[in-house]
């Protein structure tokens, strides 16, 4: 019964803490000013990794973070790091953040807002004079969009061919890290071992509906999808489109739309959430008057589980075979190094993230995560979590992305108080 009451007081205790509130105004500065080195005649963001864009939002959001004591600098990996510390502590840091890099013609929200409420939970801990155990740790990841790069590297997930892929901007991922002010001579010094950060957190726009069309205000994420992508190519017959007879042709893209349909036939025939994309096709040489004689194109797959990936991957290699024999054309398959395992989110932290939620009042859902993001790889590193705030419509990767500032600050409300309660967790 003692056990009990104990359990019934904590809970009380945690529930009638103080709770600090983030500033909406200065969310709202934060939103414009980074919104501005982005925008594009469309309205689009154009902000993409490596770019001149880039580089002027980091100088931001540096003098920014400078402004209220924290040390800042940009590590090999391109990794911009603020470290807040004002008690010179000697524990492990409460690391936090997300990224600001865009998808071509993007939105203003998906990584940004994420980015915004760290530096906002910063200058709120600064402006109370909040007194913390644990040092802090803000960080804006380097080219989320081109493969979650930056955490990558701090998780040891990359390689010299990683470096070498060539991103939205032009660069290679090796040109844009030295771009921006890393080192990629020494990039993989950053890794980081299992037990270096105490907690990390990332909060981030849904860039789904579930969250919109329930009136939800915070999304707690309980794992992150796998995902997986590859090149495909396939080897046909280029030849005359007019005096080549239909049955004697050996035609790429045929063959290909063929492909494009037996994947999502074959991702559709297992149970579950799992997902499967042609996102991109090219076909040469690309003229009218010629059967197409080689087609590239990518293939993306997403689940919770990497082994049923890996099945679904095997039954469309498997289905591809009969593509090849009735087309007379052969597929090959290259992986691409720009993608992450599924990972799952630290009970501990999610409970901490919910108890917060209840005390501000604010409605919440555990759920998951079909799209990758940096807490993934933060999770192989530290115990993460992950908060969900409502996309309009479930729009992303968009111009037309949207999120109401009430919900970006009551998800920065969260974030802010569970850092706080992290800092008093004991985690092994």
């Amino acid at each position: 019964m003692k056990k009990y009451l104990l359990i019934y007081i904590l809970t009380i205790n945690f529930l009638t803490a103080q709770n600090y509130e983030v500033d909406k105004d200065r969310i709202i500065d934060l939103f414009e000013n980074l919104k501005q080195l982005g925008t594009n005649e469309n309205g689009g963001n154009d902000r993409i990794a490596y770019s001149d864009y880039d580089i002027e939002a980091r100088k931001y959001l540096s003098n920014k973070l400078e402004n209220i004591g924290a040390k800042v600098y940009t590590d090999f990996a391109g990794n911009l790091i603020a470290n807040y510390n004002p008690s010179n502590s000697k524990l492990k840091p409460i690391s936090f953040g997300s990224h600001i890099d865009a998808v071509p013609n993007g939105g203003h929200y998906d990584g940004q807002v994420g980015v915004i409420a760290s530096v906002e939970v910063l200058q709120t801990i600064h402006s109370k004079k909040i007194k913390l155990k644990h040092p802090l740790e803000l960080l804006v990841f380097t080219n989320e969009e081109g493969g979650v790069f930056g955490s990558r590297a701090l998780a040891g997930k990359i390689s010299n061919e990683t470096l070498e892929v060539i991103t939205a901007s032009g660069y290679s991922n090796r040109e844009g890290v030295d771009r921006i002010g890393g080192n990629s001579q020494r990039i993989f010094e950053v890794k980081r071992k299992l037990g270096d950060i105490h907690a990390f957190i990332e909060m981030h726009i849904e860039q789904g509906n579930n969250l919109y069309s329930n009136n939800i205000d915070i999304g707690i994420v309980n794992g992150i999808v796998g995902l997986k992508w590859w090149n495909v190519e396939i080897e046909g017959f280029s030849n005359h489109a007019g005096t080549t007879p239909m049955n004697q042709r050996q035609d790429a893209m045929i063959a290909a739309a063929k492909f494009v349909l037996m994947v999502n036939e074959t991702v559709n025939s297992f149970e579950g959430t799992q997902v499967g994309t042609v996102g991109r096709i090219s076909a040469l040489p690309g003229v009218p008057n010629v059967i197409p004689g080689n087609v590239n194109l990518s293939l993306e797959l997403r689940d919770l589980s990497s082994e049923k990936i890996s099945m679904i991957y095997n039954k469309i290699i498997e289905n591809t075979k009969l593509i090849e024999s009735e087309t007379k054309t052969s597929f090959s398959f290259s992986p691409i190094d720009a993608t992450g395992d599924p990972a799952l989110m630290d009970n501990r932290l999610m409970n901490v993230i919910e108890q917060v939620s209840e005390s501000f009042g604010y409605s919440s859902v555990v759920m998951p995560s079909g799209a990758g993001h940096d807490a993934q790889d933060m999770a192989i590193i530290a115990p993460s979590a992950m908060i969900f705030v409502p996309s309009k419509d479930g729009i992303s990767h968009s111009p037309k992305e949207f999120t109401d500032f009430d919900m970006i600050k009551k998800g920065t409300d969260v974030m802010l108080n569970s850092i706080l309660k992290f800092d008093n967790l004991k985690i092994d």
